[in-house]
């Protein structure tokens, strides 16, 4: 892929699947804004990509406010000339059960993940739109957002949120030529570190074993890397509105929510008709739910 000519944006680059982002981006030739909460990682990413003949500038701060978003999205117009990528990615766990969960725990997930990605999302869509062109707005959701996960309301919630916008979005923006789409990642990082079932064999570090790779769809975060610069090239221009997966050596189309199963009663049901036909009727086969373990 050739991004030459493109411009993008990374929240949430100073490590991890952020930074794999950041460097996939510039070493297919974008011009890349580095944003970190924190300082020192944003420079030593920007660094990093500079030293290697890549082009990139570093932006501290944490997304949710509108300034930030902004400045961001003024910062990459200001050095390039333009914005053509927006990939929402910075984010925060907080992870409590439900009845030890905070009002903080939950506010503090829902305004970096959520209002961030709006915020940032809102802040590149208006540039887009004025510069003309098209662009791509490319947010990180998660496999806690599809299916949940214990301990992670908060996490959850925002993760669903962002591929909901991301829908809508899609639609809302169409015209103007920008796609929207949300990215499902499943990589070896701190978090997954944590997961009992990968923490020996991630500790050992690659070669991943296939069982891995395959069946877990996990592996490095280089490997999610690629989808993100598929998805910032004019390849994808016709790719919107979606919510794609990616992990180790797999990539998944996730599917929408939609009815599964539809059963009908005239003049409407009662709570006695429906506790008569739910096993046999519409509940016969309940969907699952949580990530596996």
């Amino acid at each position: 892929m050739d991004l030459s000519a493109k411009v993008a944006v990374v929240t949430g680059a100073g490590r991890g699947l952020g930074r794999a982002y950041a460097e996939a981006l510039a070493a297919a030739g974008a011009a890349v804004v580095v944003n970190d909460v924190n300082g020192a990682t944003a420079a030593e990413v920007r660094d990093g990509i500079t030293a290697a003949g890549g082009r990139a500038v570093a932006v501290a701060g944490a997304v949710g406010p509108t300034e930030l978003a902004e400045r961001l999205v003024d910062t990459a117009v200001k050095e390039f000339g333009r914005l053509d990528v927006m990939v929402t990615n910075a984010g925060i766990l907080r992870d409590r059960v439900l009845w030890k969960m905070s009002d903080e725990d939950f506010d503090a997930v829902l305004d970096v993940h959520l209002r961030g990605t709006f915020s940032c999302a809102r802040a590149a869509a208006v540039r887009m739109r004025e510069q003309g062109g098209g662009g791509r707005l490319i947010l990180i959701s998660s496999p806690a957002g599809q299916r949940g996960n214990f301990g992670q309301t908060n996490y959850a919630a925002a993760k669903a949120g962002i591929v909901a916008m991301a829908r809508t979005w899609a639609m809302e923006l169409a015209r103007a030529g920008v796609t929207v789409n949300a990215v499902v990642p499943v990589a070896a990082t701190e978090m997954t570190m944590t997961i009992p079932a990968f923490a020996e064999v991630l500790r050992a570090g690659e070669p991943y074993p296939d069982w891995l790779r395959k069946d877990e769809g996990l592996g490095s975060v280089e490997d999610v890397a690629s989808l993100i610069v598929f998805l910032a090239s004019d390849a994808a221009a016709d790719v919107t509105g979606q919510a794609i997966g990616i992990g180790g050596d797999r990539l998944a189309l996730w599917s929408h929510p939609s009815e599964k199963a539809v059963a009908f009663a005239d003049g409407g049901w009662s709570a006695d008709a429906i506790a008569a036909s739910w096993h046999s009727g519409v509940g016969a086969e309940p969907e699952t739910y949580g990530i596996a373990k």
